[in-house]
């Protein structure tokens, strides 16, 4: 059997791992934080910065028919 050396990401993962978990969701936290942009100051951003995109293609339609027809396409 051949044994893999161990990457940077299964150290950090074992690592983790031991933590508590309020520790560990501080420590996903501050891996979003660094992740988010890309770039050193973009402000961070929200799921909620979407809300009411696309808006305007809703207009007029019927939300009780659209969803039964798209229920009755599961169906085949």
């Amino acid at each position: 059997m051949i044994l893999m050396a161990a990457t940077p990401y299964d150290d950090a993962k074992k690592t983790a791992e031991t933590l508590s978990p309020a520790d560990r969701l501080r420590l996903v936290t501050d891996l979003l934080k660094g992740l988010n942009g890309g770039a050193e100051g973009q402000p961070l951003r929200s799921v909620m910065d979407l809300k009411g995109l696309g808006k305007e293609l809703w207009q007029g339609v019927d939300l009780a028919d659209y969803l039964g027809r798209e229920r009755a396409s599961w169906n085949g």
